[in-house]
């Protein structure tokens, strides 16, 4: 499993995070202390931060931006017990991958863990090739061929197509894509998914307009046929 640093001040809290993360498996380092919780950050370079807003003295956003200026790019996931939207947009925009408001159920907060190191390791190149008719898709080269020639793809293209890739033959709702390749904090919709269905399909489908891969679920989502349909 993963390793993760919590910087979080409130014993309780910290004590309830770090037992429910250690009990699904990962390697749990934990600080009450903003400071110590930068230089365990920079230091061991855990696999996820879960980072509380408000510290005393060095606080979580200000531990977010020092540790994206040195380059690092360890999902970060915020946890605050303030919910307004000028601080989950202030939060993302200084790098973070999710913000999550107090109080938080164990089950959400496993999952959307469990997300932001599923998009990491797509973003790392940890998965294996994967190939479906005359399409290739590498993750350690980030890339799509057909055929041996490159497609191009963006970020989000390629962490699309992963995810369908990932839950081949799966019915998949139009929520849990957005919150697995946009991440929780997204202020999304459901068109912002089509459009980039539709921009996946020109560039996989022989008949973007008659698909044979990427199959609309009516009323809820998408299904991808790695072999497409007869």
């Amino acid at each position: 499993m993963a390793s993760i640093l919590i910087v979080e001040d409130d014993a309780g809290i910290l004590l309830g995070l770090v037992r429910n993360l250690e009990f699904e498996g990962h390697d749990v380092i934990s600080t009450r202390d903003g400071e110590e919780g930068l230089r365990l950050a920079l230091d061991e370079r855990p696999d996820l931060l879960l980072l509380d807003v408000m510290l005393p003295g060095l606080d979580g956003k200000e531990i977010c931006r020092l540790v994206r200026k040195e380059g690092i790019e360890t999902p970060i996931l915020f946890l605050s017990a303030r919910g307004e939207e000028s601080d989950k947009v202030s939060g993302l925009r200084l790098g973070a991958d999710d913000y999550m408001t107090k109080p938080i159920g164990v089950k959400e907060l496993v999952a959307r863990v469990d997300a932001a190191l599923r998009r990491a390791r797509v973003r790392e190149g940890t998965e294996r090739p994967f190939s479906f008719g005359p399409f290739h898709v590498d993750f350690d080269a980030r890339s799509l061929t057909r055929d041996g020639e490159e497609i191009e793809l963006t970020e989000r293209e390629f962490l699309l197509l992963s995810f369908l890739i990932r839950n081949a033959e799966r019915a998949l709702s139009r929520d849990a894509i957005l919150r697995e390749v946009w991440g929780y904090g997204y202020e999304g919709t459901a068109r912002t998914i089509d459009n980039f269905i539709t921009r996946l399909r020109r560039k996989i489908e022989s008949d973007p307009q008659r698909p044979t891969r990427i199959l609309t679920v009516r009323g809820f989502g998408y299904r991808f046929l790695p072999q497409g349909t007869a």
